[in-house]
C-alpha cells in the first residue's frame, strides 16, 4: 500500500486534499499518469497542513461577514411597492429579485437574489417574513412589506 495526497477528486476513494491508502499499482498505472494523485511525502503533508489552515481561515472570515450581515438584516423592513388590482391582489408578484433590488436602494446592502428564499410567491399585499440564506450555517428572517403604488 502507499499512501498518496489527492490532487483532484477521485471517486471512491476521496476529494482534493485527502491522504489517501492506495495499491502501488493503481497509483502508479492510474493516479500519478493522470495527475490526480502524488507521493505524501513530509513536504506534501507540510503544504497541506498550510493549505487546510488557510482554507480554514478564509472560510471563518466569510462566516464572520455573513452573521455581521445577518445582525443588519434582522433589524430591517423591507417594503416593496407593486401594483395591485381589487382587494389587495397585485398584477404579477414579488419576487426575491424585486426584494433584493429594494434592499438595494432602501438600505444599501447588495444581496444575490438567490440568497433570498420566497417559499411561494407573494400575489398579496401585506406583511411576510421571507428567509435570507447568507452562509450554509447563517439564516436570518428579513420582514418584507408589500405596499400598493
Amino acid at each position: 500500500m502507499l499512501k498518496v495526497v489527492l490532487t483532484k477528486d477521485v471517486p471512491g476513494k476521496g476529494k482534493r486534499g485527502d491522504v489517501v491508502n492506495v495499491a502501488d499499482g493503481y497509483a502508479r498505472n492510474y493516479l500519478f499518469p493522470r495527475e490526480m494523485a502524488v507521493v505524501a511525502s513530509q513536504d506534501k503533508m507540510k503544504e497541506l497542513a498550510i493549505r487546510r489552515k488557510a482554507k480554514e481561515a478564509k472560510e471563518n472570515k466569510i462566516e464572520q461577514k455573513a452573521r455581521a450581515l445577518a445582525a443588519r438584516l434582522d433589524k430591517l423592513k423591507i417594503i416593496v411597492k407593486a401594483k395591485q388590482g381589487e382587494g389587495g391582489k397585485l398584477f404579477g408578484s414579488v419576487n426575491n429579485k424585486d426584494i433584493a433590488d429594494a434592499l438595494a436602494v432602501q438600505h444599501k446592502i447588495k444581496l444575490d437574489r438567490k440568497k433570498l428564499v420566497v417559499k411561494e410567491p407573494i400575489k398579496h399585499l401585506g406583511v411576510y417574513n421571507i428567509t435570507a440564506k447568507l452562509h450554509p450555517d447563517v439564516q436570518v428572517k428579513v420582514i418584507v412589506e408589500v405596499v400598493g403604488e
